[in-house]
């Protein structure tokens, strides 16, 4: 199996909202899903987020940190994904759906309300024990 290092987008509006998007793409399609994708060469996670963010949903986020990170095994994929979160501030603009092959649209959902079913990456996050307040 392959091993890719990813990165998800915990970005949080003035609300206290998470933002998720549900996926188009093979690999998790119909799920619910943070923004975020691959670490490109010589990029920090932070970097990383700033420009997913802005790639897929055209917000920038006003702060960011290290969140924790999760090691999953996709087994119809054949690939292995160490995710490293990144929980971000976003209190301004509307997220626009810039990858439309990618993502049927951007909703805000309250932490203790996220739809199913859910992107492996988070049904991990939150099976290791992590809250939006953390």
């Amino acid at each position: 199996m392959t091993e890719h290092i990813g990165v998800g987008v915990i970005i949080i509006n003035r609300d206290g909202q998470v933002l998720l998007g549900k996926r188009l793409s093979r690999h998790g399609y119909g799920t619910w899903s943070f923004p975020g994708g691959h670490l490109e060469e010589n990029e920090t996670p932070i970097e990383c987020a700033h420009r997913e963010a802005k790639e897929e949903t055209g917000l920038k986020l006003t702060e960011a940190r290290l969140g924790p990170a999760t090691r999953d095994i996709f087994e119809e994929s054949g690939k292995i994904y160490l995710t490293h979160f990144v929980i971000a501030q976003c209190h301004e603009g509307t997220p626009r759906m810039m990858e439309p092959d990618k993502c049927e649209g951007w909703q805000w959902f309250d932490w203790d309300k996220l739809p199913t079913p859910l992107f492996k990456t988070i049904e991990s996050l939150i099976a290791q024990g992590f809250r939006l307040s953390d």
